[in-house]
């Protein structure tokens, strides 16, 4: 098996502190973890924000109220440049989970440039909905920086 990775760049208009910020606080993830037409309650968010810490959350469809947890552990925090966790199912086997790689570089004009990069065990399936989830959730993040 290879490894699947994929790499999503955005730009948002705000001073990458407060981008940073929006990964760590919880009551801010839990306004934009998740693709759309799920849910991220902040009761089920956990952030220990520094190397070795965990974090767990619980998304859940608002249309049918299934629920999908993750957790990891955080590998790297490095306010406000990057941070870097494992992201996986906690039900299943750890050779399965994902490293993530957050980067937070400031442009020019003040904006943040973010570099998200995932980084997963297995061959990558158009069907597993990584790529769009994620990215879903990156356009809640742009609105709730309103930007």
């Amino acid at each position: 098996m290879s490894d699947r990775e994929f790499t999503i760049t955005r730009v948002f208009d705000a001073p990458r502190q407060l981008v940073f910020q929006a990964w760590t606080d919880p009551e801010q993830i839990a306004e934009w973890a998740g693709p759309q037409g799920f849910s991220t309650p902040r009761d089920s968010i956990v952030v220990e924000p520094h190397a070795g810490g965990r974090y767990e959350s619980l998304m859940v469809s608002d249309t049918d109220g299934s629920t999908f947890p993750s957790a990891g552990v955080f590998r790297e925090i490095v306010e406000p440049e990057r941070i870097v966790f494992t992201w996986g199912d906690p039900t299943e086997d750890s050779d399965s989970e994902s490293v993530v790689t957050v980067t937070f570089d400031t442009t020019e004009d003040d904006k943040t440039t973010m570099t998200f990069h995932l980084l997963a065990p297995g061959p990558l399936s158009p069907d597993d909905g990584a790529e769009a989830g994620w990215g879903q959730g990156l356009d809640k993040l742009a609105k709730l920086l309103g930007r």
